[in-house]
């Protein structure tokens, strides 16, 4: 193995070749953060050292220096660093203390030639990059076994289905429970969650991100929603799993089926069913509606003998012992990532730290709360104005807790993650108390024993069950904490900084459609699904600002486009090339410092079918619908969902999933509470400052998939209730716009999204005179957008000038 050291020294460049931290983390086999600014990076060969001219992280460009080849080492060899960077050690000692390790798989062959400078070069061209650098705990005292590296392999490494659900069982059987429920949450309730906590994936090889899996003494079931139908059924081992899908008629969700499985136990054996799970990845909701279902199934049942209401199941926390899993997992586990924070500039947070715990400490007050708690990390980046990148991927936020008293406030996580000074004193500033990971459990305990007529304020939708379950009922305000409506309703600058995001992202996505039409069309090459990820990832890694992408790209060539979360990975089976035969169906994103973005476009190079284009065009009907209602104050999401499916209804079809999803200002890409979906049970209203997606889509099993998503910003109709609210002028303030007694204040949506449609995929005799309008409109403002920010004889620029001329009408 070869391995390189590199100190980072601020320089400016105007360089435009710069590829990505995860372009040059899947040449190396491993990288490591050492110290602020010092990178290392181990690689296979001298072969795959194919990187460009130029470094860049989130402050500035730069470039690396010393770069040193350290020699062939193996894993006990002794490591020398380059002078003045870092001391000799062994390997297994440094991976201890510096365990988060970024890894991939080779690129592809024609990537490499697109992008790689000459095998000569010694420069490094990565984007920016904030790298973990130790490993903490999950629990104070159960989850202390994980100090080993994921390069260092044991028997689990191949372990199939079979195996590993064996290994599960007798540690159920020894422990006495009859289940065990194995959620895709960590501690955090996160949708998206870092590599040491997918457990369930492990276990099932279902990599979907959603979705619980159940194993009982001799059955093994998963279940998850509609998007990843397809996805769970391809890579399930049907011969030790069964797919439940939920939602589907017949199809009990687990509340029932763990109730059920109770119930049947106590009646043919007189036993109390067991429940094994682990209290920290699992909601406090959950538990209760658990607990709630037994009790109710108890009472139907009552005892024949002396009519006394028997227990049929009870959960089992199983606090003895750490997460079962992680025994099975053993050394492969990786490690608990401890990536540093960053400080959110106010340039692109809109509002102080202080400003927001005065607000929280309003409501706190107003509700006689002593007490708040967040959990959720999109929650704690938000409220303390920071940022990380490694915890999880594609989500820049950092594993932590917060508390919010009335005069202190704390921040619960792991040491390594305060490395930097500016963050230190950001803290200090604010008057944030920088506090041990595992001390949250303790500090609530104490904080309801010495606070007289103590009240916790916390989300128990959005908290482990191991946290909520120790605030006695008579200490708890169960209610939506105050940051959630707060993160959901951007101020004026977040909201310029997400319109700044979308806008260099059609730049990138310009760059790239061309390059993609040019190759199938012009070329006449086929474009493998992994390539087209990496070179969209490297054309968004060029724009200012860019951290990483959103979520994994989903690119889906053909049948693939109707897996409506795939991805493509390099030697898989399902593996497709985009030619001009068949359609492609591109969901990405990027992370920038200033916003967020998520898009999908569907494209085809060729001649597309008449079904095609009748379901492409009454996809985007429904778009349109969506994009263009004006509707009042105090409207929820669900009442405007009727509007993207209709034209779909009217051919009989419909696709699986909601219309829309919140999205966070550098945040998370999916973010709550607001939604646009036919689940009615979401009631939360739509608001001015919110950003939601519009992706109507359709989906035919083995054929094709077609979706059309555009990211929208809410606002007003009228402009002087727009200037109210950012300039923070409430009713009853001076300025604030009159109404009449019993007039309305009416919402709309602004585009987010400067990306073309497809023209040549719509079908005008379908189309309104105003729905044509609608297309002209947008891609004239797409244009003017984008199209300063190109040079005028590039190839984006001549396709963008194409994209965006008024559409033919007849």
């Amino acid at each position: 193995m070869m391995v390189f050291s590199a100190r980072v020294t601020p320089q400016r460049t105007n360089s435009r070749q710069i590829m990505s931290w995860r372009i040059l983390v899947k040449r190396s086999t491993m990288a490591f953060l050492l110290s602020p600014n010092v990178y290392a990076f181990c690689f296979s060969s001298l072969n795959n050292i194919k990187v460009a001219s130029s470094f860049r992280d989130d402050r500035f460009r730069s470039k690396i220096t010393g770069l040193t080849e350290s020699g062939t080492t193996s894993t006990g060899t002794a490591i020398s660093f380059s002078p003045n960077v870092h001391s000799t050690l062994s390997l297994p000692s440094f991976l201890v203390h510096r365990q988060h390790l970024l890894r991939g798989g080779a690129m592809s062959s024609s990537t490499k030639h697109n992008l790689s400078t000459s095998s000569s070069s010694t420069d490094t061209s990565i984007a920016t990059a904030s790298s973990a650098t130790s490993a903490s705990t999950r629990k104070s005292s159960t989850d202390t076994d994980n100090n080993n590296s994921k390069d260092i392999k044991t028997e689990t490494t191949n372990m199939t289905p079979s195996p590993k659900l064996s290994a599960l069982r007798s540690k159920m059987k020894s422990l006495g429970i009859h289940c065990y429920v194995i959620p895709t949450d960590d501690p955090h309730l996160s949708e998206y969650v870092p590599e040491a906590y997918m457990r369930r994936a492990f276990l099932t090889g279902f990599t979907g991100s959603a979705g619980t899996a159940i194993v009982t003494a001799d059955e093994a079931f998963l279940w998850t929603d509609s998007r990843y139908f397809n996805e769970a059924g391809l890579q399930l081992d049907a011969d030790h799993w069964t797919l439940m899908k939920q939602g589907l008629p017949k199809v009990p969700t687990i509340i029932k089926f763990l109730t059920k499985q109770a119930t049947d136990k106590y009646k043919s054996e007189k036993e109390v069913f067991q429940v094994g799970l682990d209290a920290y990845v699992h909601s406090a909701s959950f538990a209760k509606e658990l607990t709630e279902a037994f009790e109710k199934a108890a009472a139907d049942i009552g005892d024949t003998d002396d009519q006394s209401i028997p227990t049929v199941g009870t959960i089992n926390t199983l606090d003895s012992e750490s997460n079962l899993i992680d025994e099975i997992w053993g050394n492969e586990r990786p490690p608990i990532p401890t990536s540093p924070f960053r400080v959110h500039p106010i340039e692109y947070a809109g509002c102080t730290v202080e400003d927001k715990l005065d607000e929280i400490r309003d409501q706190m007050k107003e509700k006689k709360a002593t007490l708040s708690v967040f959990s959720a990390l999109d929650d704690v980046a938000y409220l303390l104005n920071v940022r990380a990148m490694g915890d999880v991927s594609t989500c820049p936020v950092g594993i932590a807790y917060a508390t919010v008293e009335m005069d202190t406030a704390s921040i619960y996580c792991d040491p390594a993650k305060i490395c930097s000074d500016q963050v230190r004193a950001h803290f200090e500033n604010a008057g944030i108390v920088i506090k041990p990971y595992d001390s949250i459990v303790p500090d609530i305990t104490t904080h309801i024993s010495a606070v007289k007529r103590s009240k916790v304020w916390i989300d128990k939708k959005r908290a482990n069950y191991a946290i909520s379950r120790i605030i006695p009922d008579a200490n708890i305000i169960d209610e939506q904490n105050a940051v959630t409506p707060m993160k959901s309703t951007k101020n004026a600058a977040e909201m310029e900084g997400m319109r700044k995001a979308h806008i260099v992202d059609g730049v990138a996505m310009a760059h790239f459609i061309s390059w993609l039409e040019n190759q199938i069309v012009n070329n006449g090459k086929s474009v493998s699904e992994v390539e087209i990820d990496e070179v969209l990832m490297n054309y968004r890694a060029q724009q200012p600002g860019y951290l990483e992408d959103s979520f994994p790209t989903i690119a889906g060539v053909g049948s693939n486009g109707a897996i409506i979360h795939y991805r493509a990975k390099k030697g898989s089976d399902l593996m497709k090339f985009l030619d001009h035969k068949n359609p492609i169906l591109i969901d990405s994103g990027g992370q920038y410092e200033y916003g967020t973005t998520d898009v999908t476009r569907t494209w085809h190079f060729g001649q597309a079918d008449s079904k095609f284009i009748d379901c492409y065009t009454r996809v985007l009907k429904g778009n349109i619908g969506v994009d263009s209602m004006i509707f009042p104050e105090n409207t929820p999401g669900f009442v405007l969902d009727v509007f993207a499916r209709k034209f779909l209804w009217e051919a009989g079809i419909d696709y699986g999933h909601g219309t829309g999803h919140g999205v966070g200002a550098a945040l998370n890409v999916h973010e709550g509470p607001q939604s646009i979906s036919p689940r009615w049970a979401n009631k939360e209203v739509l608001k001015k400052g919110m950003v939601l997606s519009n992706e109507p889509g359709y989906y035919e099993d083995g054929n094709f998939g077609i979706r059309i998503e555009n990211l929208l910003e809410v606002t007003y109709v009228q402009e002087e209730d727009n200037n109210a609210y950012d300039n923070d002028i409430k009713e009853g303030d001076e300025g604030f716009p009159k109404k009449e007694i019993g007039q309305k204040t009416f919402l709309k949506f602004n585009k987010l999204t400067m990306i073309p449609i497809q023209k040549s995929l719509i079908d005008v005799k379908l189309m309104s005179v105003e729905e044509l309008d609608w297309v002209d409109t947008y891609h004239q403002e797409v244009f003017d957008k984008v199209s300063p920010l190109l040079e005028k004889d590039s190839l984006a620029f001549e396709w963008l000038s194409k994209s965006c001329a008024k559409i033919e009408r007849t």
